[in-house]
């Protein structure tokens, strides 16, 4: 949970409300109007009233791009290009109950207002020359957000496979749970899923882990690791077809148990630590030209087996020691 934003900075959320859903967000003609009418009374510059000086909450004025760019007392509240980075769009995800769960009081932003929001952020946060008021603007401030944001190639990597992803629905995860599996979305608001069965290891045998096939779609992590699955779990595992990482440590699989994983395109990371794995499994493996690492730390792979592979599989990162 992200603190860097206190209270009264938060508020601003509560003031953002839906537009167009596919027309890129314009700060100035879709967020400014109701920021002027909902937050700005205790967001903006200091003013006398009743013969007593008003600051703006927080330290945060939302009268003025710099002054936005600039955040609160307590540091920025936006990351450009990054809504999950950004206390701003955080504090809304978080539940009711929370103490951080933005707004405070009143009626939480609706899933029109949290996409707005998250778009514009998403788009780059661009002021698109809106500049505000200019009382007490320090020369040189800076009146757009220093440097434009490029993606990450993990994050585009991400965004690819989340396309045309539904979300789980309740009954699938529920069956998913009652195998023991322990099932949490990758970020805030994703489809993708990690699992795991770190509670029951070991009691996760080949039919507990075939209990995940109704999430295939879903999941992108997978720690199978110390579990008393054998190459039947594998099957299972191949038809799982956006799996980025797989962690079968010390567990029973055989070499031929890693036939059954050449299908799996996006597989980027996988642990075989403390397996019976030997060079012949790794030939397997060179069939998987999406692999990054391999880790095969006190498995019965040699040196000359993983130089063979990483001969095959160019950039990839995998030793025995």
């Amino acid at each position: 949970m992200s603190t860097s934003v206190c209270r009264p900075a938060f508020f601003i959320i509560a003031c953002l409300s839906a537009t167009a859903a596919h027309a890129a967000v314009s700060f100035e003609k879709d967020l400014l109007p109701f920021l002027t009418k909902k937050c700005i009374e205790c967001h903006k510059a200091p003013y006398e009233e009743n013969g007593k000086k008003k600051e703006p909450k927080a330290g945060l004025r939302l009268d003025a791009s710099w002054a936005i760019v600039k955040g609160s007392e307590n540091g920025p509240i936006l990351t450009v290009g990054a809504p999950d980075k950004s206390s701003i769009y955080e504090s809304v995800m978080l539940p009711k109950d929370d103490d951080g769960h933005m707004p405070p009081k009143g009626d939480d932003l609706t899933k029109e207002e949290i996409a707005l929001l998250k778009k514009w952020i998403e788009e780059g946060a661009d002021f698109a020359g809106w500049i505000g008021s200019t009382q007490g603007m320090p020369a040189g401030a800076a009146t757009e957000l220093a440097k434009p944001f490029k993606p990450r190639e993990h994050d585009l990597f991400f965004a690819a496979l989340e396309k045309e992803v539904k979300p789980l629905s309740d009954d699938v995860l529920a069956k998913a749970k009652a195998a023991g599996a322990q099932v949490a979305p990758v970020k805030v608001e994703s489809p993708l899923v990690r699992v795991d069965f770190l509670t029951g290891v070991s009691k996760c045998d080949d039919a507990k882990a075939a209990a995940i096939l109704p999430l295939k779609e879903n999941i992108v992590q997978l720690d199978l690791g110390r579990t008393i699955i054998t190459d039947a779990a594998l099957k299972t595992i191949g038809q799982l077809p956006r799996l980025v990482s797989l962690d079968l440590r010390q567990t029973k699989i055989t070499d031929a148990g890693l036939e059954s994983l050449i299908g799996l395109k996006k597989l980027q990371s996988l642990n075989l630590y403390g397996t019976e794995i030997t060079d012949a499994g790794l030939k397997h493996l060179a069939k998987i030209k999406s692999l990054k690492n391999v880790y095969l730390w006190q498995s019965k792979a040699t040196k000359a087996g993983v130089k063979q592979l990483a001969s095959a599989i160019p950039g990839l990162k995998a030793s025995v020691e």
